[in-house]
């Protein structure tokens, strides 16, 4: 006999809004599907832009059964809350500049740059990277370290089987990532506010761990420009700032590389930036986490350990001091 155990980081699929309450949540499921990838780009290209707001295509995915199971409590955010409340400094620093200042930003026709230790480096477009997988839909928690907190309906690929392509060498412990640099298209990049671009880094086995995603839609939807489009990477056991937005770039490299919040205030954001709350931010407490969306006196919960995914991710961080390597 079978038996499935269910984690206690799952999320139910009866958990996820009707589309009618959060703005149309669900339209696309409508049976498991492979990506309609010339809709994507057709959609993507021409005809994305009607007036300043820009239209989002509908995708088909097929929902991931591992990431559905009960986890009591936690109800999907709405698709307003999550495309409206969030950090892209490339196009301001105020909560909701992305969603007004990133409508214009044209994601398509895209390129990656892949560089360093692998087998297969070049510059792959979106469609090289993305068509020759199957889109999958995953719920999954989101923890910022600013403490705020959201869960979200994601739909991308799985990254580590995306990079096996590049065929990383015996030689390669990290993988780096690149935002676009373009101050006319990211108008935030104008100012000083990082050193541009931003730039993230993980361990080669976080990046191959099956919770990784490199994502391409939210919600049902092609990813809106403020969340990352056209790919971000989700890194959900982690702080939110880890999952970099819009990448151009990709290396594999023998040193660990920088990252962006890391090298401003060192003391504050190191490397791994996994969710821990028995190490409290300088500044404030990480035990707590506000839940977005919550209502007009917002919801403390408590924060779990790599933001519930312990089960799947501790494993990597034995033996480790987690108040050094924060």
């Amino acid at each position: 006999m079978l038996i499935k155990r269910r984690e206690s980081w799952h999320l139910p699929e009866c958990a996820v809004t009707p589309r009618a309450v959060s703005e149309g949540r669900r339209r696309f499921v409508k049976g498991a599907g492979a990506l309609g990838f010339g809709a994507i780009a057709g959609s993507f290209g021409a005809g994305l832009f009607s007036g300043p707001v820009a239209r989002a295509a509908t995708l088909q995915a097929t929902l991931n059964p591992a990431y559905t199971a009960d986890a009591a409590g936690l109800d999907i955010t709405s698709m307003k809350d999550a495309t409206s409340y969030n950090n892209f400094y490339e196009f301001g620093t105020a909560k909701g500049d992305p969603l007004k200042n990133a409508q214009a930003f044209q994601p398509l026709p895209w390129t990656v740059e892949v560089e360093g230790l692998a087998g297969k480096t070049g510059t792959y477009s979106y469609e090289d990277i993305i068509k020759p997988h199957q889109l999958e839909e995953r719920i999954y928690r989101f923890r910022c370290v600013e403490a705020w907190s959201m869960v979200v309906p994601w739909i991308g690929i799985p990254l580590g089987d995306i990079l096996k392509r590049f065929e990383p060498a015996s030689g390669a412990r990290y993988v780096a990532f690149e935002t676009l640099y373009d101050p006319e298209r990211m108008p935030g990049q104008k100012r000083p506010t990082v050193p541009w671009p931003y730039v993230e880094g993980l361990r080669l086995d976080e990046a191959m761990n099956p919770l990784t995603l490199m994502v391409v839609g939210m919600y049902g939807e092609t990813l809106p420009n403020q969340n990352g489009a056209p790919l971000r990477l989700v890194v959900p056991w982690k702080y939110g700032f880890k999952s970099i937005k819009s990448i151009v770039r990709i290396n594999f490299t023998e040193q660990q590389p920088k990252n962006t919040w890391n090298v401003i205030q060192p003391r504050e954001y190191g490397f791994y930036s996994n969710v821990n709350p028995n190490v409290s931010h300088p500044r404030w407490s990480q035990a707590k986490e506000r839940v977005i969306g919550s209502g007009l006196f917002p919801e403390k919960r408590d924060t779990l350990m790599y933001n519930g995914y312990g089960e799947q991710v501790a494993h990597l961080y034995e033996g480790m001091d987690l108040t050094r390597f924060y």
